[in-house]
C-alpha cells in the first residue's frame, strides 16, 4: 500500500492508504478502528478497484478532532477523499457507515454506498446517555473505566460480563491495554490511543439519531448489510432504511457479528478472513457497474 493526504474543509489533514487498480472505492472504518482495520477487505477488492482507506480524525495519518466535531465535519473529511480519488463508490461500517449514508445525501458524486451495520439509532438517547460518565472517567485518566462505560452504554458487553463487577472488568481491560502497549510499534494505533475517539463517536450517534426519514430522497443506490449475531439495537434502523430508501438491497449474513468486515485484532477477536471475503463478494457484485449521474 501507498499513502497520501488531502485537506478537509477546515484545513485538517486527512491521510489515507491506497492499493489496487480500477474504479476508486473509499472504505470508511468504524469505532475503535483505523484505516488499517480493513486491510483484508481492501486486498480482496484490489484486483478490481483502486481502494482508498482514510483514517478518520484522531487516528494514524489524520489530524485531530476539533471541539465542535460532528456529522458535518465527518462528511467534509470524506468529501475531500472522494474528490481526490474521483470516487463514486463508498463502503462504511458502523459509525463509518452512518457517515457514509449521510455523505451520500450531501455529495452528488457518490452514486453507490455499501454499509455494514450502520450506527443509525432509532431509540433516541437510550444508547448515548453514557457520554457524560465516559467523559468524566476519561478526564480523570481512567481509560479502562471509560471504555467499560462505553461498552455497556452501547450494549457491546457479552452477557457473561454482567456478572462481573465493573472494577474487575476495568482491571482486566487495563492489563490487556498494557500488554498491547508493550508489544506495539511506536506508530501502532492501540486501544489506549483510540479510546478518546469514542467520545466523538457518541456525539455523531446522538446527532443523527431518529433521522431515518432524512434518507427518503437519497439518490444513491444502497447495499444494506448486517449479521445475525451483530448489534441487535442497530437492526431496527436497517429495517427502517430498507422501507425508506428508494434504491436499496438488503443482505443479512447468518452467523456474522458486528466486526465481520474488519481484520481480526485485539478489539475484534472473532474476526475471520473468510467472513471478510464473503462481504467482499457482495461489495464487488454491487459495485460492478456504476452510472455516473450528471
Amino acid at each position: 500500500m501507498t499513502t497520501g493526504t488531502v485537506t478537509s474543509a477546515d484545513g485538517t489533514t486527512i491521510g489515507y492508504w491506497k492499493t489496487g487498480r480500477g474504479p476508486a472505492v473509499v472504505l470508511l472504518h468504524g469505532s475503535m478502528e483505523s484505516a488499517r482495520s480493513h486491510t483484508l477487505l481492501a486486498n480482496a477488492l484490489a484486483d478490481e478497484f483502486t481502494v482508498y482507506l482514510p483514517d478518520r480524525r484522531g487516528r494514524g495519518l489524520s489530524g485531530p478532532h476539533r471541539p465542535d466535531h460532528g456529522i458535518q465535519t465527518e462528511v467534509e473529511d470524506l468529501a475531500a477523499v472522494v474528490e481526490a480519488a474521483g470516487a463514486h463508490l463508498v463502503f462504511g461500517v458502523s459509525a463509518g457507515g452512518l457517515v457514509t449514508l449521510e455523505a451520500a445525501r450531501r455529495i452528488p458524486a457518490i452514486q453507490k454506498v455499501a454499509v455494514y451495520e450502520p450506527a443509525l439509532l432509532t431509540d433516541g438517547t437510550k444508547h448515548t446517555d453514557w457520554l457524560a460518565r465516559f467523559d468524566a472517567e476519561l478526564a480523570c485518566g481512567d481509560v479502562a473505566a471509560a471504555m467499560i462505560t462505553s461498552m455497556y452504554g452501547l450494549d457491546l458487553a457479552p452477557p457473561i460480563f454482567k456478572v462481573f463487577p465493573r472494577r474487575l472488568l476495568a482491571a482486566l481491560t487495563t492489563m490487556l491495554m498494557n500488554k498491547e502497549d508493550r508489544a506495539a510499534a511506536p506508530d501502532a494505533i492501540t486501544m489506549r490511543k483510540l479510546a478518546p475517539t469514542i467520545h466523538f463517536e457518541g456525539v455523531i450517534l446522538a446527532e443523527a439519531a431518529d433521522s431515518v426519514d432524512a434518507f427518503r430522497d437519497l439518490r444513491a443506490e444502497v447495499l444494506l448489510m448486517g449479521g445475525s449475531k451483530g448489534l441487535a439495537f442497530l437492526e431496527p434502523a436497517r429495517d427502517a432504511l430498507e422501507a425508506t430508501l428508494p434504491h436499496s438491497r438488503r443482505v443479512e449474513f447468518p452467523g456474522f457479528d458486528h466486526g465481520a468486515s474488519s481484520d481480526p485484532s485485539n478489539t475484534n477477536q472473532d474476526g475471520k478472513p473468510e467472513n471478510v471475503e464473503r462481504i467482499a463478494q457482495e461489495i464487488r457484485t454491487f459495485f460492478a457497474s456504476v452510472r455516473v449521474h450528471p
